[in-house]
Protein backbone atom coordinates (compact mmCIF):
# COMPACT_ATOMS: atom_id res chain seq x y z
CA UNK A 1 0.00 0.00 0.00
CA UNK A 2 1.47 3.26 -0.72
CA UNK A 3 1.85 5.66 1.84
CA UNK A 4 1.86 9.50 1.61
CA UNK A 5 3.99 12.21 4.16
CA UNK A 6 3.64 16.04 4.08
CA UNK A 7 7.05 17.78 4.68
CA UNK A 8 6.50 21.39 5.53
CA UNK A 9 9.43 23.80 4.32
CA UNK A 10 11.13 20.69 2.61
CA UNK A 11 12.31 22.44 0.12
CA UNK A 12 15.94 22.92 1.49
CA UNK A 13 17.97 22.18 4.75
CA UNK A 14 16.72 19.94 7.73
CA UNK A 15 13.20 19.81 5.62
CA UNK A 16 15.19 18.37 2.22
CA UNK A 17 16.62 15.51 4.20
CA UNK A 18 14.05 14.75 5.72
CA UNK A 19 12.00 14.29 2.32
CA UNK A 20 14.68 12.02 1.15
CA UNK A 21 14.55 10.06 4.03
CA UNK A 22 11.04 9.65 3.91
CA UNK A 23 11.09 8.67 0.25
CA UNK A 24 14.35 6.08 1.20
CA UNK A 25 11.30 4.91 3.55
CA UNK A 26 8.92 4.44 0.68
CA UNK A 27 6.63 7.56 1.20
CA UNK A 28 5.46 9.53 -1.74
CA UNK A 29 6.12 12.85 -0.10
CA UNK A 30 4.36 16.42 -0.58
CA UNK A 31 6.60 19.11 -0.53
CA UNK A 32 6.04 22.20 0.29
CA UNK A 33 7.61 25.40 -0.11
CA UNK A 34 7.10 29.50 0.24
CA UNK A 35 9.15 31.70 -2.16
CA UNK A 36 9.08 31.46 -5.79
CA UNK A 37 13.19 31.31 -5.64
CA UNK A 38 12.90 27.55 -3.90
CA UNK A 39 10.83 26.49 -6.78
CA UNK A 40 13.45 25.14 -9.07
CA UNK A 41 15.37 23.43 -6.11
CA UNK A 42 12.09 21.04 -4.94
CA UNK A 43 11.23 20.53 -8.78
CA UNK A 44 14.89 19.08 -8.79
CA UNK A 45 14.22 17.46 -5.16
CA UNK A 46 10.95 15.62 -6.39
CA UNK A 47 12.58 14.54 -9.75
CA UNK A 48 15.61 13.17 -7.70
CA UNK A 49 13.31 11.16 -5.12
CA UNK A 50 11.44 9.88 -8.15
CA UNK A 51 14.03 8.03 -9.91
CA UNK A 52 16.02 7.18 -6.62
CA UNK A 53 13.52 5.55 -4.58
CA UNK A 54 10.25 4.82 -7.20
CA UNK A 55 7.94 7.37 -5.26
CA UNK A 56 6.19 10.43 -6.19
CA UNK A 57 6.51 13.44 -5.24
CA UNK A 58 4.10 16.30 -5.41
CA UNK A 59 5.44 20.10 -4.95
CA UNK A 60 2.96 22.94 -3.41
CA UNK A 61 3.66 26.53 -3.14
CA UNK A 62 2.29 28.59 0.03
CA UNK A 63 2.66 30.25 3.03
CA UNK A 64 1.23 27.92 5.67
CA UNK A 65 0.92 30.49 8.52
CA UNK A 66 -2.17 31.52 6.59
CA UNK A 67 -4.81 28.34 7.11
CA UNK A 68 -6.77 28.80 3.93
CA UNK A 69 -3.46 27.76 2.13
CA UNK A 70 -3.16 24.54 4.38
CA UNK A 71 -6.27 23.61 3.65
CA UNK A 72 -5.80 23.62 -0.11
CA UNK A 73 -2.43 21.97 0.40
CA UNK A 74 -4.50 19.09 2.16
CA UNK A 75 -6.88 18.96 -0.40
CA UNK A 76 -4.87 18.81 -3.32
CA UNK A 77 -2.85 15.85 -1.29
CA UNK A 78 -5.96 13.99 -0.91
CA UNK A 79 -7.28 14.52 -4.43
CA UNK A 80 -3.88 13.06 -5.76
CA UNK A 81 -2.55 10.57 -2.95
CA UNK A 82 -5.86 9.73 -1.58
CA UNK A 83 -7.21 10.57 1.95
CA UNK A 84 -4.85 8.10 4.29
CA UNK A 85 -1.82 10.55 5.72
CA UNK A 86 0.79 8.95 7.46
CA UNK A 87 2.93 11.22 8.28
CA UNK A 88 2.80 14.96 8.71
CA UNK A 89 5.79 16.62 9.46
CA UNK A 90 5.78 20.58 10.56
CA UNK A 91 8.55 22.33 9.82
CA UNK A 92 8.54 25.64 8.38
CA UNK A 93 10.53 28.33 9.93
CA UNK A 94 11.92 31.52 10.26
CA UNK A 95 14.34 33.27 12.69
CA UNK A 96 14.62 37.02 13.28
CA UNK A 97 18.05 37.06 15.63
CA UNK A 98 17.38 40.25 16.82
CA UNK A 99 17.26 41.53 20.34
CA UNK A 100 13.60 42.14 21.75
CA UNK A 101 14.24 45.91 22.33
CA UNK A 102 15.14 46.47 18.01
CA UNK A 103 12.39 44.08 16.96
CA UNK A 104 8.86 45.19 15.48
CA UNK A 105 5.93 43.67 16.24
CA UNK A 106 5.12 42.66 12.65
CA UNK A 107 8.20 40.87 12.89
CA UNK A 108 7.71 38.88 15.52
CA UNK A 109 4.32 38.40 14.62
CA UNK A 110 5.28 36.77 11.26
CA UNK A 111 7.82 34.58 13.51
CA UNK A 112 5.06 33.26 15.41
CA UNK A 113 2.97 32.45 12.65
CA UNK A 114 5.24 30.47 10.38
CA UNK A 115 7.25 28.74 13.52
CA UNK A 116 3.66 28.13 15.41
CA UNK A 117 0.58 29.09 13.94
CA UNK A 118 1.30 26.89 10.94
CA UNK A 119 1.58 23.90 12.54
CA UNK A 120 -1.71 24.17 14.37
CA UNK A 121 -3.06 25.16 10.76
CA UNK A 122 -1.49 22.55 8.87
CA UNK A 123 -2.49 19.74 12.06
CA UNK A 124 -6.19 20.93 12.06
CA UNK A 125 -6.70 20.52 8.24
CA UNK A 126 -4.70 17.01 8.29
CA UNK A 127 -6.17 15.36 11.47
CA UNK A 128 -9.60 14.62 10.28
CA UNK A 129 -8.16 12.32 7.87
CA UNK A 130 -6.34 10.37 10.16
CA UNK A 131 -8.64 9.70 12.65
CA UNK A 132 -11.18 8.64 10.03
CA UNK A 133 -8.07 5.98 9.40
CA UNK A 134 -7.05 5.57 12.98
CA UNK A 135 -3.82 5.51 12.21
CA UNK A 136 -1.02 8.99 11.44
CA UNK A 137 2.33 10.20 12.54
CA UNK A 138 3.03 14.02 13.66
CA UNK A 139 6.75 14.74 14.10
CA UNK A 140 6.97 18.71 14.83
CA UNK A 141 10.35 19.96 14.49
CA UNK A 142 11.11 22.31 17.48
CA UNK A 143 14.59 23.70 18.90
CA UNK A 144 16.74 23.92 21.43
CA UNK A 145 15.99 27.15 21.59
CA UNK A 146 12.32 25.77 23.37
CA UNK A 147 13.88 23.93 25.95
CA UNK A 148 16.70 26.90 26.65
CA UNK A 149 17.32 30.57 26.70
CA UNK A 150 19.09 31.75 23.72
CA UNK A 151 20.09 35.67 23.80
CA UNK A 152 18.29 37.86 20.56
CA UNK A 153 15.92 34.71 20.18
CA UNK A 154 13.25 35.22 22.58
CA UNK A 155 10.37 35.45 20.03
CA UNK A 156 11.88 32.39 18.50
CA UNK A 157 12.30 30.50 21.69
CA UNK A 158 9.29 31.50 23.15
CA UNK A 159 7.50 29.95 19.38
CA UNK A 160 9.14 26.95 19.80
CA UNK A 161 8.09 26.21 23.12
CA UNK A 162 4.67 26.50 22.02
CA UNK A 163 5.22 23.81 19.16
CA UNK A 164 6.72 21.46 22.50
CA UNK A 165 3.76 22.61 24.28
CA UNK A 166 1.50 21.82 21.31
CA UNK A 167 3.09 18.67 20.67
CA UNK A 168 2.22 16.98 24.43
CA UNK A 169 -1.51 18.31 24.14
CA UNK A 170 -1.81 16.59 21.06
CA UNK A 171 -0.77 13.27 22.03
CA UNK A 172 -2.66 12.58 25.10
CA UNK A 173 -5.90 13.79 22.93
CA UNK A 174 -5.37 11.60 20.34
CA UNK A 175 -3.31 8.45 21.32
CA UNK A 176 -6.62 6.61 22.21
CA UNK A 177 -6.96 7.16 18.33
CA UNK A 178 -3.95 5.54 17.28
CA UNK A 179 -2.11 8.76 16.27
CA UNK A 180 1.33 9.23 17.83
CA UNK A 181 2.94 13.48 18.19
CA UNK A 182 6.49 13.58 18.87
CA UNK A 183 8.55 16.83 18.68
CA UNK A 184 12.23 16.96 17.40
CA UNK A 185 14.02 19.92 19.05
CA UNK A 186 17.92 20.17 16.90
CA UNK A 187 20.62 21.67 18.91
CA UNK A 188 23.51 23.51 16.35
CA UNK A 189 22.40 21.84 12.54
CA UNK A 190 24.63 22.74 10.15
CA UNK A 191 21.78 24.68 8.04
CA UNK A 192 21.74 27.85 5.75
CA UNK A 193 20.85 30.04 8.74
CA UNK A 194 24.18 28.86 10.41
CA UNK A 195 26.33 29.33 7.53
CA UNK A 196 25.17 32.83 7.83
CA UNK A 197 25.61 33.31 11.20
CA UNK A 198 28.95 35.02 12.91
CA UNK A 199 31.40 31.88 12.39
CA UNK A 200 33.57 33.17 15.01
CA UNK A 201 30.95 32.77 17.46
CA UNK A 202 29.84 29.61 16.40
CA UNK A 203 33.17 28.14 16.73
CA UNK A 204 32.93 29.20 20.19
CA UNK A 205 29.70 28.11 20.63
CA UNK A 206 30.70 24.64 18.93
CA UNK A 207 33.61 24.22 22.10
CA UNK A 208 30.98 24.00 24.59
CA UNK A 209 28.93 20.56 22.66
CA UNK A 210 30.15 17.42 24.54
CA UNK A 211 31.07 15.83 21.74
CA UNK A 212 32.39 18.78 19.77
CA UNK A 213 30.98 18.67 16.62
CA UNK A 214 27.97 20.44 14.85
CA UNK A 215 25.60 18.33 13.99
CA UNK A 216 24.45 17.41 10.13
CA UNK A 217 21.13 17.63 8.60
CA UNK A 218 20.90 13.85 8.14
CA UNK A 219 21.39 13.51 12.20
CA UNK A 220 17.71 15.07 11.94
CA UNK A 221 16.12 12.74 9.17
CA UNK A 222 17.84 9.98 11.17
CA UNK A 223 15.44 11.29 14.45
CA UNK A 224 12.80 11.46 12.39
CA UNK A 225 12.88 7.85 11.11
CA UNK A 226 13.36 6.62 14.55
CA UNK A 227 10.11 8.05 15.53
CA UNK A 228 8.03 6.74 12.62
CA UNK A 229 9.39 3.47 13.51
CA UNK A 230 8.86 3.70 17.23
CA UNK A 231 5.19 2.65 17.75
CA UNK A 232 5.40 3.00 21.53
CA UNK A 233 6.96 6.55 21.46
CA UNK A 234 4.41 9.44 21.85
CA UNK A 235 4.01 13.01 23.35
CA UNK A 236 8.34 13.15 23.78
CA UNK A 237 10.59 15.74 22.43
CA UNK A 238 13.91 14.26 21.72
CA UNK A 239 17.07 16.74 21.07
CA UNK A 240 19.84 15.86 18.93
CA UNK A 241 22.19 18.21 20.14
CA UNK A 242 25.50 16.96 20.76
CA UNK A 243 25.14 16.88 24.79
CA UNK A 244 25.04 20.43 25.01
CA UNK A 245 21.61 20.61 26.77
CA UNK A 246 20.94 17.24 28.84
CA UNK A 247 17.21 17.84 30.41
Amino acid sequence: MNKTAIVTGGSRGLGKAMVKKLASMGYNVVVNFVSDRSREGTLELINDIEKEYNVKGLAIQGDVSDYDTCKRLIDETVKVFGSKIDVLVNNAGIDNNKSFLKITPEEYTKLVNVNLMSYLHMTHVALPYMVEHKDGNIINIASIGGMMGVAEQADYCAAKSGVIGFTRGLAVEFGPRNIRVNCIAPGMIWTDMLRQADQNAVAALKTAIPLGEIGEVNDIADCMEYLINAKYVTGQTISPNGGILMP
